[in-house]
């Protein structure tokens, strides 16, 4: 059964904007999914108003991946089959992202997020064992489990986007951010920008990571279009990381905190403090890695989840 949402309503202005941001850019899966990873495992659910692209494979206790802002499920193209052989896996295109469609502009804070997975979840049927998330899809997974929508056994943050910028920074990027969410022309110009090849492996060298040909393809097919980079924007501009922080402290779930060494995203020191502030949380560093971490040794990154699985008696030894 589908979990009912309640959104503000928008006025004529804001709803004919935000069809102008949105265009007609968005990815089309008849058009750029052809040779998408995974492809074999996808299906298209309709949950909380919205048409999610979903990937489930393998069996066993259900292990739910939320990729991060920018991305989607061809970020688990590797990582996903390995999970498989312990766990059934679900990862779906998160809101406005890959190939699920994108809601009205309120609904791509951190809670209306969380709130459409959580839709996901109970059309599916499902309550996940483990939740696996990266950077921001990290404080997804446990906005939904502070909402008390899932409680799994075991929360893992890859690289996870977890505390609020600090500071003049955060004064300065978020108008910044949302000026550029509001502006139809930043998502076009930066689609266009991004079919020069090399402004695209820039901005995944950025992260610290060097990732194989095949994922930066799929990286470029995304970016390439508007309504994937204005769906990103947008969710950068909404999003509010204070309650995550605060409810920290009180998370019930066991936490793993897997870092790349080399992440330029997201300082490691950041999943240091929180080690220190969540009750039994674990931290473990790949060294050499960046902030797609899982994407550079998704076989290593599998095997630290599966221990951590066994360890918190998700699967068997």
């Amino acid at each position: 059964m589908a979990i009912e949402m309640s959104e503000p309503a928008m006025t004529i202005e804001e709803t004919s904007l935000w069809q102008a941001l949105l265009g007609d850019g968005a990815p089309n899966w008849q058009r750029d999914g052809t040779n998408w990873p995974n492809r074999a495992a996808s299906r298209f659910i309709e949950a909380g108003g919205l048409r999610f692209h979903v990937q489930i494979m393998g069996k066993g206790p259900v292990a739910l991946l939320l990729h991060g802002t920018g991305a989607a499920t061809h970020s688990w193209r590797d990582l996903a089959p390995a999970l498989a052989a312990n766990f059934t896996v679900v990862a779906p295109d998160l809101p406005g992202h890959g190939f699920t469609e994108t809601p009205v502009w309120p609904r791509m804070s951190l809670p209306g997020m969380a709130g459409a997975v959580a839709s996901l979840l109970g059309v599916l049927d499902i309550a996940p064992a483990i939740i696996i998330g990266h950077s921001a899809g990290a404080a997804i997974g446990i906005d939904l489990c502070g909402g008390g929508t899932v409680a799994p056994s075991g929360l893992v943050s890859l690289n996870g986007a977890l505390l609020p910028y600090r500071g003049n920074v955060t004064r300065v990027f978020s108008p910044i951010a949302k000026m550029f969410a509001m502006n139809p022309l930043v998502p076009r110009l930066f689609a266009w920008r991004a079919k020069n090849p090399t402004i695209v492996r820039r901005l995944l060298a950025s992260t610290g990571s060097t990732i194989d040909a095949a994922g930066e393809a799929h990286y470029a097919t995304l970016v390439r279009r508007s309504g994937h980079a204005a769906a990103a924007l947008t969710m950068m501009a909404n999003w509010d990381l204070d309650p995550i922080e605060a409810s920290l402290p009180d998370l019930a779930s066991r936490l793993l905190l897997v870092t790349g060494a080399n992440d330029r995203s997201i300082p490691p020191r950041e999943a240091e403090r929180i080690a220190r502030i969540v009750p039994g949380a674990r931290l473990v560093s790949m060294p050499g890695l960046g902030h797609l971490a899982h994407e550079e040794a998704p076989a290593e990154t599998a095997a630290i989840i599966a221990d951590f699985a066994r360890e918190i008696g998700v699967i068997g030894t």
